[in-house]
């Protein structure tokens, strides 16, 4: 799944790839948000990105599904 992470006052996003369901990243979004903790995630090379709370402008969750492109995908 790709999460695109905004961080205030910065010009460029924060991307990412993780093996969490949408629901999963969701509810990590909202638990730092509520909490004013940190938002730590996980990307599929075992990397943690942590963004301060206080810091998030948006955060993006794309489609579980991965979309194929090329010659190959047919």
């Amino acid at each position: 799944m790709l999460v695109e992470i905004g961080v205030q006052n910065v010009g460029k996003a924060i991307t990412l790839e993780t093996q969490d369901t949408a629901e999963a990243v969701n509810a990590r979004v909202d638990a730092a948000l509520k909490d004013g903790q940190a938002l730590r995630l996980t990307d599929d090379k075992g990397r943690t990105t942590i963004v301060p709370a206080a810091s998030l402008a948006y955060v993006i969750v794309g489609s579980e599904a991965s979309h194929p492109v090329g010659f190959g995908a047919l």
